[in-house]
């Protein structure tokens, strides 16, 4: 990372500022890290975190990925883009959908666009288990995306460029995810409202989805889909870990819920490799050669028919250890 100068699209979330943390510790030496999100609020607050006195790297860009001119702006002089704005919210995507559209699929179309007309080496965007098998817009516009920047290697001409895609499920503590709200409801009036007893969902921490993202710009060969492999928790399984005596009432699924995520399906299985810590669903029409793939990796195939869905995962979180890691990465409830 030496040398190095990165942008991260939704710089203020919960992923970018944990990105943001873990870059300026690890890599101090990296020449210079953009904050790109459209929320002044949000900069002003993370500004008080990371301030240019003590960081002299960061810099702070108002801008919306849906404005290609400002993200051809932003990108002079960058390196890696790390893409995680995102509308991200179910229920809402739902209720507006060309609002959805517009950030998701017209926002990724952008940040490909103006990486291709800038020097970026490298793009890694970040998608969800959502985009697998997808039953709502939201789902459906990440898969898009997912496509847009697999695909965007196919046109990269004699640029060195590689764009590739990070998929994975809940994170831990992540603005507007379960475990902040069960924790607030608790607070509140001691009611945690339960979707579909049934519910399952995969379960990754800010710290395991740093790692992936910076796992993919420094390993991907360009196209690559990279699943992590993580355990699975029971929703009810967390209320009662937040809450053991609060009230759990059965209250139905949210419009655009499923209600078990996947990250692979059995249709994928036919392009998706075992890298050991991650798998990896490689392009259908990759610009380089799989063989040299396969052993540059140490990758192993999957049998066909295999499919990583957050239902039959082999590997789960119980009541105590989710109390434990809630209290690790979220806090003290």
């Amino acid at each position: 990372m030496k040398d190095r100068s990165i942008l991260i699209t939704g710089g203020t979330g919960s992923l970018g500022k944990a990105l943001t943390r873990h870059i300026l510790t690890t890599y101090p030496e990296v020449k210079r890290l953009v904050i790109y999100s459209r929320d002044e609020q949000k900069q002003f607050e993370m500004e008080q975190e990371f301030p240019l006195s003590k960081y002299p790297q960061i810099r702070y860009f108002i801008g919306d990925v849906r404005d290609g001119e400002r993200l051809e702006r932003a990108f002079e002089g960058i390196d890696s883009v790390i893409h995680a704005a995102a509308m991200k919210h179910v229920h809402i995507a739902e209720y507006n959908p060309d609002e959805c559209v517009k950030t998701n699929v017209g926002g990724a179309e952008n940040v490909i666009k103006a990486a291709l007309k800038s020097q970026v080496k490298d793009v890694v965007a970040l998608s969800t288990d959502k985009a697998c098998a997808p039953i709502n817009l939201y789902g459906a516009t990440k898969l898009t995306s997912d496509k847009l920047f697999v695909a965007a290697n196919n046109i990269r001409g004699k640029r060195d460029i590689k764009f590739s895609v990070v998929r994975y499920g809940n994170v831990m503590g992540s603005n507007g995810s379960v475990i902040p709200f069960f924790i607030k409801r608790k607070q509140l009036d001691g009611v945690l409202p339960i979707t579909v007893a049934e519910m399952t969902r995969f379960n990754i921490s800010l710290q395991e989805g740093v790692d992936m993202v910076m796992h993919a710009l420094e390993h991907a060969w360009g196209g690559e889909i990279f699943v992590p492999k993580i355990p699975s928790y029971r929703i009810t399984d967390v209320a009662e870990a937040i809450g053991p005596a609060c009230e759990k009432p059965i209250i139905g699924i949210r419009p655009g819920e499923k209600i078990h995520e996947e990250m692979i399906s059995s249709s994928d299985s036919f392009f998706t490799y075992d890298l050991g810590k991650y798998y990896t669903i490689i392009p259908q029409a990759p610009i380089w050669n799989v063989q040299a793939y396969i052993k540059a990796n140490a990758a192993q195939k999957v049998e066909e028919g295999f499919s990583y869905n957050s239902k039959d995962n082999t590997d789960w979180e119980t009541v105590d250890s989710l109390r434990e890691k809630i209290k690790t990465y979220v806090g003290e409830f």
